[in-house]
């Protein structure tokens, strides 16, 4: 297996883990810094804080690649077998135009505050990192939308097969 390969089907679940480790080593170091030293982190909390808004940006590319966020199934279930492609791809389009209005709208953001170096109360890191994670997220997310177009295109004809196997 190609590297490439390997970074295509396993980018989100490598970084979501990560954060997740570091987030789960900082808290816990936190609560036994408290109960056992009695003293605490200035650090830690903020760190935490930090890895979870990163881990829910990425998820949201996760989810998009697992095809695994919500959906009307009740819309889903009634409509016609032809209707069901129709939507898939619909679906894909319009959350690749919401990507892309956040993604738009993130970077002016982010350039915004580059004018005013703003950092994080504990840590002292520039906030532009932590606000990096919804154009970073949000991309990815665009990447995978365009993956599933494509995979939904391709397999035409099979597409509701492979669909009802998972279910």
């Amino acid at each position: 297996m190609s590297i490439l390969k390997k970074i295509n089907e396993h980018l989100e679940e490598w970084i979501l883990v990560s954060l997740l480790a570091v987030s789960l080593t900082s808290i816990t170091m936190q609560i036994t810094m408290r109960f056992i030293f009695d003293n605490s982190l200035a650090w830690s909390e903020e760190l935490a804080r930090y890895c979870f808004i990163w881990l829910i940006y990425i998820g949201i590319a996760y989810g998009v690649k697992r095809s695994r966020h919500i959906c009307l199934d009740v819309v889903y279930d009634i409509v016609p077998d032809a209707w069901k492609k129709v939507m898939l791809l619909i679906s894909n389009v319009l959350v690749g135009l919401f990507a892309l209005y956040v993604i738009y709208y993130s970077v002016f953001l982010i350039e915004q505050l580059t004018n005013f170096s703003q950092t994080s109360a504990a840590m002292r890191i520039n906030m532009i990192y932590v606000y990096l994670s919804v154009p970073i997220g949000m991309a990815i997310t665009l990447l995978r939308l365009i993956q599933n177009l494509v995979h939904v295109i391709r397999n035409w004809d099979s597409i509701l097969t492979e669909e009802l196997k998972e279910m």
